[in-house]
This record gives structure tokens, C-alpha cells and sequence, in this order.
């Protein structure tokens, strides 16, 4: 602990908060010891609620421990704050940015703000724009950026005072795997170029492999620390991959070992397979007969692994409880329906244009009843105009849109009574309770008396919760919120559910919960329509789309999309494929574009 690298020191720090609703005191950092190592790239991993936020905000000096010390650069951070400022840069998840100054004037008040002087900046910020690729949309206002470019550029104004310590709260949450790859290659090249030392948040575990120490964190306390090797170390000879049966969607199979607590620590899609961790207690024969004569394949345990096993070793990390999702996604439809093949959406040379802007460009596909579909791309890709369009929220400008057979270019009211919608925000009333929100959207879709009280009865049980209806909306934590959005989204038994990158910055325990309620419905005939930017998600998914530039680039199964990206002998991860196709994509629509110039 008394080492002389250490950017960051921790000595038995607390904080505590007064919780408004209940009147009781949270624990949010319980006497975390910890030393950040200077000149590298250190990780603070866990659960949502984990403390993680909370740490950095004391190491930047913006609040106070309740106990313990916390050194930075050799500061006291509680007693010499500013000190502290002066020598450290803190991105927060939501930077502020101005949306109406252009990247360059962003740039210029940052450098006002941290006091840089004008004879330093012309050669900072042409190496930061060189960095963050930025230099051509320098009189670009920042609200006209992608959110990829609009995260690079947050980087690059966090930046411009150069700093000893870089603090960095999940960066790249929302952030789609090109811009991600973008982003991490500007910080690595800051500390190799300047020594730098980057303290960084992430619910992105294979970001976290690159860093020299990972601290774990869980309810406030530091479950955990070491090298990436020492993490994974947890889940030595404890991993496997299983092939599914011929036809059988891999989140069939995933969904079966997750239910199986006892035996499972953790499951998901890998590659069209299943990865997953068993637990080094069970014995061979009970897993055996959950596997059900599907061979297996050792395979090296990744940090993700690693994680999922120290969680799980926690009393207070419960299972699932798989029974109750089944049950109520079931809802008053105990048997899956037998029309599902019927199409659900249908899509013919859409086209959206905004003035002399294409955001989607005659794109076409269908979707099947109680397929997962799912819609992939960079940021500004069009996408999010796209799903817009499908939900009715927004007119397309040319071509043909069908959902649950209703022409969307007629009668957009009558679709959106058919389907579900959760976006990527927040976006209920925050100041009214869970209940109360529950009942108005409930009344917003037609449901009243004795049927609106036995939908919310379903979904407070299918979302778990009973113990915090009378609590404010906004105050709940994110993974409460998501939970909630999704039920609110559920309440009238849409035939599709429209999901708007609904696990961005969530953990791996909440993500592996969220798709097992979606297999769930999706059992049961629920279309299920999601844009993400995790591409293991994508594995979930019986069919996908990418598009860039508001084109279509692939569309297919997850294995005919990897394929497509050149998948032969060796299986190429779904983040791995994402990219080759779209940046095969750019280059010949790049040449098209050249070609098309010429006289």
C-alpha cells in the first residue's frame, strides 16, 4: 500500500448518503484500500450500484469520504481539492459538452476554463484533433455530431489541459464498437506518449483486459483485485463451450443453463455456440444430464469469467429466478402461438430524408412473429431513424412500412396500440411513484378496472417490483429504471416490443437478466425488436441487419452475417465481423463516391 508509483492512494474510505425516500443511510464506498498505479491503465469493475461513480467524484475532490484518506498525486484530496484539480482531468458518463458551439469553440472554452495558455494551444489541439479525428468537423456544432464523435471530442476538451491523472466514468457507454476502438486507442496512446495515468470505470469487461490492475467492486466494498490474468484466474478449468442443436436458437441452450443455478455460474451465446462457466463444486454427472449428451469444449477462461465467479461466490448475488420470468411473460398465453411464420413487419425501399441529408436510404427487410431482430450500426449509421420510423414515431419519406399489419404511412395511431417501445433514456415521470406510473401508462393504452390491476399484478411479479411501488421513479437505480421502462412497455400485451439500446451501461450480471426475460417472451410469441451496441447481444438475436451511412450492409443470421465478414475456419467474434463489414462498406462506398465525382 505504500508503493511509490501510486498516482492514487486509498486508505479505508467510506461514504455514506441519506436516502430521501426512506429516511435510512446507504452505504455507497466501504472502506475501500486500494493503490492506483502511476503511468499505467488501472480498471474499477462491478455490479451497478457498486460504488464505482462514487470513488472517482471523492478522487476528483468533488465530494468528501466520511472517513479513511484518500491521496491523489500526494494530495489530501479532502483538504487541498483544487490542488487536486489543477493536476487531474474527470470525464463524467454525461460530459457537457455545448451542443451549439462548434468543435472548435468547445475546444477554446475548455482551454479557458483550465487556464491554458494561448501559446500552448494551437499545438495541443492540433494533436488532439488529430487524435480523436476530428480536424474536419472542427465549425461543426457538437449537437450535429454522432454520439461516437461527440464522445471523442468530450475526450479531447477533458484533454486539453494536460493532465497527471485522467479519471474516466464509462466512457464508452452507447458508444458503437468502431468509435469504442477509436476512443481506447487515443487513451493508450496518451500513456504511452505522455505517461499518463487513467483511472477508468467500465461495464465493458474486455476493455477492462487491457488494464495493468483491476479493482472489483460490490455493494461498496473491494470484493477483488489484481492483474487481468489473476481475475481470470477464478474461473480456471471452469469454462466450456457447448454447440446447441442443429436449428435450436443458442440462447435455447443458454436459457436452460442458466436456470440451472446449482450446477451453471454463468451462460451466454459465443460464436453461434454457448459459453459458460460451471460451478467447481457440481459434479460431472448432474451436468451431464442438463447437457443432455451436447458435447463440450475446455476453453481458457476470459476476465469476464473471472468476474461472473467472484459474484456469484457472494450470498447476496442471488440467481434468477427463471421460473417466475417464464410464468409471467407467459401471461394470459400459456401456449405459444402456432403463426410464426406469419410477418410481423414488413420493409420496401424506405427512404427518410432530412432536407438534403439521406439518413436511410432504401433499406428493405421483414421480421417474422417471435423472431428477435436485430438492428446494428455505428453511430449516425441511421438506425435510431429507422426504429423510429417502424414505432410510427416518425413519417418515412418514400417507400412502404407495414407493422402488424397496419400501413404506418396511414395510420400510424392504430400500429403503436399493437406495439411496445422502451428507450434508451429514461423516459417516464420521475416524480411519480412505480405504481403511479404503471397506472397511467396503463389507462394511455386502453387498460382499466380489474384488467389494468391484473397486468400490473403480472409485471410488478415478471420484474420484481413489490418493493419499490411507492417509490419515486427517478430516484430508483438504473437497473430499477430499466426494469421499470421494460414493464411499462409491456403492461397492454404488445404483439412487438421495440427495445432502444436498452442494457447500454449495464453490467454483465444485468445483461445476462435482461435476456432472459426477452428469451422468455420471444417463447411466446413476442416480436422483439432491439438495437444494441454490445455485439454479444447480437448473438441473441435470430436475425440482424447492419447498415452505415442509412444503407444496408448484411442482413441475416448471426453465422450468415459471420460468414459474409469472411468467418471460414476460424470463428470470428460478432464485434469482430461488426467491423470488417463496416469498414468494407465505407471503402467501396467510398470508391462508389469518388467514381460518381468524376467527369
Amino acid at each position: 500500500m505504500n508503493e511509490p508509483a501510486a498516482a492514487l492512494i486509498a486508505r479505508g474510505v467510506h461514504k455514506r448518503f441519506l436516502a430521501k425516500e426512506t429516511g435510512k443511510i446507504a452505504h455507497a464506498v466501504v472502506d475501500v484500500s486500494l493503490a492506483v498505479q502511476a503511468g499505467a491503465l488501472t480498471a474499477l469493475v462491478g455490479p451497478d450500484g457498486a460504488g464505482k461513480t462514487t470513488l472517482l467524484r471523492m478522487a476528483a475532490g468533488l465530494m468528501k469520504a466520511d472517513e479513511g484518506k484518500l491521496e491523489v498525486l500526494g494530495i489530501d484530496v479532502a483538504a487541498h481539492p483544487q490542488a487536486v484539480q489543477d493536476r487531474i482531468s474527470y470525464m463524467p458518463q454525461r460530459f457537457g459538452l455545448y451542443e451549439d458551439l462548434s468543435v472548435q469553440e468547445n475546444l477554446n472554452l475548455y482551454a479557458d476554463l483550465h487556464g491554458v495558455p494561448q501559446a500552448l494551444r494551437e499545438k495541443r489541439f492540433a494533436q488532439l484533433l488529430r487524435m480523436t479525428d476530428l480536424a474536419r468537423f472542427t465549425a461543426r456544432p457538437a449537437g450535429k455530431l454522432s454520439g461516437g464523435m461527440k464522445q471523442k471530442l468530450g475526450l479531447a476538451c477533458t484533454l486539453v489541459h494536460p493532465p497527471e491523472l485522467l479519471l474516466l466514468d464509462e466512457p464508452t457507454a452507447g458508444v458503437d464498437p468502431l468509435s469504442r476502438r477509436e476512443l481506447w486507442e487515443i487513451v493508450r496512446q496518451m500513456i504511452q506518449d505522455e505517461q499518463l495515468t487513467v483511472l477508468v470505470t467500465t461495464a465493458y469487461l474486455d476493455e477492462a483486459e487491457h488494464s495493468a490492475r483491476i479493482f472489483v467492486l460490490h455493494e461498496g466494498k473491494l470484493l477483488a483485485q489484481g492483474t487481468p490474468e489473476e481475475i481470470r484466474r477464478h474461473a480456471r478449468n471452469l469454462c466450456f463451450v457447448a454447440l446447441p442443436p442443429q436449428g435450436q436458437p443458442p440462447r435455447i441452450l443458454q436459457a436452460r443453463l442458466l436456470d440451472d443455478a446449482e450446477s451453471v455460474i454463468d451462460a451466454v451465446p459465443q460464436g453461434g455456440a454457448v459459453r459458460f462457466v460451471r460451478r467447481a463444486e457440481v459434479k460431472s454427472k448432474n451436468l451431464d444430464a442438463l447437457l443432455d449428451g451436447i458435447s463440450l469444449k475446455p476453453v481458457e477462461p476470459r476476465l469476464e469469467d473471472g468476474f461472473m465467479v467472484l459474484l456469484r461466490k457472494r450470498r447476496d448475488v442471488p440467481p434468477l429466478d427463471t421460473k417466475a420470468l417464464d410464468t409471467a411473460a407467459s401471461g394470459d398465453n400459456q401456449n405459444p402461438p402456432e403463426n410464426l411464420d406469419e410477418i410481423v413487419i414488413e420493409v420496401r425501399d424506405l427512404v427518410r430524408r432530412f432536407g438534403d441529408f439521406t439518413a436511410v436510404d432504401h433499406i428493405s427487410f421483414s421480421v417474422r412473429r417471435g423472431e428477435i431482430f436485430g438492428v446494428l450500426g455505428p453511430n449516425g449509421a441511421g438506425k435510431t431513424t429507422t426504429f423510429r420510423m417502424l414505432c410510427g414515431l416518425l413519417p418515412p419519406t418514400s417507400g412502404f412500412l407495414q407493422v402488424a399489419g397496419v400501413d404506418l404511412r396511414h395510420a400510424r395511431a392504430a400500429a403503436r396500440r399493437k406495439i411496445g417501445y422502451m428507450s434508451q433514456k429514461f423516459a417516464l415521470y420521475g416524480d411519480l411513484t412505480v405504481m403511479e406510473n404503471l397506472e397511467f401508462f396503463g389507462s394511455a393504452y386502453g387498460l382499466y378496472g380489474t384488467r389494468l390491476r391484473e397486468r400490473i399484478s403480472i409485471v410488478i411479479q415478471q420484474f420484481d417490483l413489490a418493493g419499490s411501488t411507492d417509490s419515486a421513479s427517478g430516484q430508483l437505480p438504473g437497473g430499477f429504471k430499466q426494469r421499470l421502462a421494460m414493464a411499462v412497455g409491456l403492461l397492454h400485451e404488445p404483439e412487438i416490443l421495440f427495445l432502444d439500446e436498452p442494457t447500454s451501461g449495464t453490467d454483465p450480471l444485468k445483461r445476462r437478466e435482461f435476456w432472459r426475460r426477452i428469451t422468455a417472451l420471444s417463447e411466446v410469441g413476442t416480436t422483439i425488436i432491439i438495437t444494441t451496441h454490445f455485439m454479444e447481444e447480437a448473438e441473441y438475436c435470430d436475425r440482424i441487419v447492419i447498415q452505415d451511412a442509412g444503407r444496408l450492409l448484411a442482413l441475416g443470421t448471426p453465422k450468415e452475417v459471420r460468414e459474409q465478414a469472411g468467418e471460414k475456419d476460424a470463428i470470428l467474434s460478432m464485434e469482430e465481423a461488426f467491423i470488417g463489414i463496416v469498414e468494407r462498406g465505407r471503402q467501396r462506398n467510398g470508391i462508389a463516391a469518388v467514381k460518381e465525382a468524376r467527369p
